[in-house]
């Protein structure tokens, strides 16, 4: 459950709001501004005077959007304002830019009048490659898109009426497939005539539904020939001749039945009336029209579909707009069609028909999708949605005639898995394949404001059960002021535990050689820390997360002192996970090791590849320098060379080169140019460091010059995870940590 003060902190802390702008090409030097700006700029801007396409070559048009809204109809939230909404359209740009790599302005225009709506997009269209039209109320938003489209000639795309109808529609086709059933035969009830209602009814029709088997129902009952009470243009097309007058009328044997209205206005009877092998889609937001819960205890013959996250089937627009736009704008559409809206249904119809590869599985808790009642539209975090979707999409648009540039389609496909991978996904993926088997984590700074509330996150998200060491009433206190609950997490007050002779018993066996008594070991016990290390030694806890309010080497000497290493491994390592421009890189050692020796960089090697097949990511490993191959020979590079060469003979499988400078790894041009000899072409995606100072240092300036999001330390080597936290970390840092332990705790 989000609390309001959580969702002010999200929007407000740091810079505010949730997006910004930033310069694709360098503006380092004079010479760069002189490029950007004048005299450089005279050139792009004459190539377009004269040849006014040309304005998708040298400018950001071909990949801008404009979220267009007067905030009349915005989510559940109704008529709140232009300004009230824009922190939703500013989310929709996030979700163009997460999943399609969108860029997004979003538009906030102070008006109800339709004219000036229409007026302020025809003035911007010489700026976007699109418009998408957001929460504005109907029947304005039909007149507002049917005049731009006829007008501009550019893309115009409303979600609120499409999004819902392509999803919905790709779920029908897969439904009635399910059935066996004809969609030129079934009898379909929507409930619902605004803007998503009318669009799922129009799709349905392009998909080859009878528009004389449609009725729709609004707020005043049945639409039928002849009434006039709350009717417009857009309800009258869908009038009909008919005596049935309420919604549990017209539910009397449909076979389908389409809820864009709110909850809880569907009954069990209903359901019950319905045809044999009905589909419900309850589309109703937050809450939809009949709970799964209810419709099935009506019937088991049912297949359905909602809204949300957490029931089968969600019909979620975000598997549409994005990769809609994106193919849109790859060919420079002049308008979204209806033959791309059936082209974007029919690609997610037969994707969910398709092998669910294996990572979306992980991406999901482990389950296993397969085409069936329970998934008849593919899942968001469905990585191949974006060539799927966008590709069809574009190919529409290329054979309908309203695309100015013609593609290969095979090749675009390729291009599309290039623009935009998923190492974005990664931590939503290494959280779900967390949920497959929780573990208990203890964390030693229990009466920690952000370890507590990291610790309810863990529960929430189901990937662990968090223990929590310190006096109880400090924990229950803080809890309280906090408004956190407790339920599923564990306290242990270990000052004052029972087991704090066993544990020191056990630390004693483990340091008697080496200048510990027994009473030392007593003491140290209570050292959280040294008590949460003996806790997953001995198996009581089965990870640990710490450093919060310690030093980095507090935290981890009692871990090296109590837990083992890894069965041939002799070094342990520091790793960060750095994603960078929808890319995932890994960084070693970076907390651990000064000045490691050949054997050791061997070690740190095998143990980043490792971490780099957690997250199912292929390792190509540089181990970096100064130097190139070569051209520097002394003690530090020669070093390297040595790790190379022992690496290359002993673990041939694995693709690793060096020694090589940090630029000539990650730059394909440098690699092909001067060193195609090279396993590592400009593509590593693990970084081997000489000394800690270097690798420390880079993964530093990459995270705060490059915006990095990351993910670390993780501490390899030890035979049972144990991961140092540091004072800057959040609490999603945190989480992200007790997932990525969690997991390698299940030993994957």
């Amino acid at each position: 459950m989000i609390k309001k003060q959580e969702a002010l902190d999200y929007h407000s802390k740091g810079r505010k709001g949730k997006i910004e702008v930033i310069p694709t090409k360098p503006t380092k030097t004079q010479r760069d501004l002189s490029m950007a700006y004048t005299p450089g700029v005279a050139e792009p801007c004459l190539e377009i005077r004269d040849n006014p396409d040309d304005v998708y070559e040298y400018t950001a048009k071909g990949n801008l959007v404009a979220v267009v809204s007067n905030g009349t109809a915005v989510l559940g939230l109704g008529n709140i304002g232009a300004a009230a909404g824009k922190p939703v359209m500013e989310g929709k740009g996030v979700l163009f830019k997460r999943f399609a790599d969108v860029d997004v302005f979003d538009i906030e225009v102070d008006s109800e009048d339709p004219e000036e709506i229409i007026k302020v997009c025809k003035l911007m269209e010489p700026t976007f490659g699109g418009i998408n039209l957001e929460d504005i109320k109907a029947p304005e938003c039909f007149e507002i898109e049917e005049r731009l489209k006829k007008e501009l000639d550019i893309p115009v795309f409303h979600d609120d009426q499409h999004g819902t109808a392509i999803i919905s529609g790709a779920a029908l086709v897969n439904a009635l497939e399910l059935v066996e059933k004809d969609i030129k035969q079934v009898k379909c009830v929507f409930l619902g005539a605004g803007a998503a209602g009318v669009a799922c009814a129009n799709l349905y029709i392009a998909l080859g539904m009878n528009p004389d088997n449609i009725l729709m129902v609004d707020s005043k009952g049945v639409i039928y020939k002849g009434r006039t009470e709350g009717m417009n243009k857009y309800k009258e097309k869908f009038a009909r001749e008919t005596d049935r007058r309420r919604l549990e009328e017209a539910m009397e044997g449909a076979d389908v039945f389409c809820g864009v209205s709110v909850k809880d206005m569907v009954t069990k009877d209903m359901v019950k009336s319905m045809a044999k092998n009905a589909i419900i889609f309850a589309m109703a937001n937050p809450d939809p029209e009949i709970s799964p819960e209810d419709a099935f205890a009506a019937r088991k013959d049912i297949i359905m579909a909602t809204g949300r996250s957490d029931y089968p089937n969600q019909v979620n627009n975000v598997l549409g707009f994005p990769f809609i736009f994106r193919g849109a704008l790859d060919v420079h559409a002049r308008a979204i069609n209806m033959e791309m809206k059936l082209a974007a249904s029919n690609a997610l119809a037969n994707l969910a028909k398709t092998d669910v590869p294996d990572a979306v599985a992980r991406a999901y808790g482990g389950i296993h999708f397969k085409f069936g009642p329970e998934y008849i539209i593919p899942k968001p975090f469905d990585p191949r949605i974006l060539v799927w979707e966008a590709s069809a999409v574009a190919q529409a648009a290329m054979e309908t005639g309203v695309a100015r540039k013609t593609i290969d389609i095979e090749k675009y496909k390729e291009e599309l898995h290039d623009r935009f991978g998923f190492g974005h996904q990664l931590s939503r993926r290494i959280m779900s394949k967390a949920r497959t088997k929780p573990k208990k984590i203890v964390f030693p700074e229990g009466a920690n404001e952000k370890i507590l509330r990291a610790a309810r996150q863990i529960v929430d998200e189901k990937i662990g059960t968090p223990i929590l060491l310190g006096r109880r009433e400090s924990i229950e206190k803080l809890a309280a002021n906090l408004e956190i609950s407790l339920d599923g997490i564990e306290q242990e007050d270990y000052l004052n535990s029972d087991h704090r002779t066993s544990y020191a018993k056990a630390f004693f066996e483990k340091r008697q050689r080496k200048g510990i008594t027994f009473d030392d070991a007593l003491i140290a016990t209570k050292n959280p820390i040294v008590y949460g290390a003996i806790m997953v030694d001995r198996g009581d806890a089965d990870c640990m997360l710490s450093g919060v309010r310690q030093h980095y080497p507090d935290t981890i000497r009692p871990a090296l002192q109590i837990i083992e290493k890894k069965e041939k491994h002799t070094t342990v390592c520091g790793i960060f996970m750095l994603i960078l421009k929808n890319k995932a890189y890994f960084f070693a050692d970076t907390t651990v090791n000064l000045d490691p020796t050949a054997a050791q960089l061997v070690d740190i090697t095998i143990l980043c590849a490792n971490a780099a097949r957690r997250f199912n990511l292929e390792p190509k490993i540089a181990l970096v320098s100064y130097s190139n191959f070569g051209s520097v020979r002394n003690k530090d590079t020669e070093k390297i060379r040595e790790a190379v060469e022992i690496l290359q003979r002993d673990y041939p499988d694995l693709i690793v080169d060096g020694e090589m400078q940090a630029d000539t790894a990650v730059t394909p041009e440098i690699a092909a140019a001067d060193f195609p000899f090279s396993k590592i072409q400009g593509d590593a995606n693990c970084l081997i460091f000489p000394k800690l100072e270097a690798g420390n240092a880079a993964y530093k300036l990459i995270q705060r010059l490059g915006n990095a999001e990351v993910f670390g330390p993780m501490l390899a080597g030890l035979k049972k995870p144990v991961h140092v936290l540091h004072r800057g970390q959040d609490v999603e840092d945190i989480v992200n940590m007790a997932a990525i332990a969690v997991v390698e705790a299940n030993g994957s």
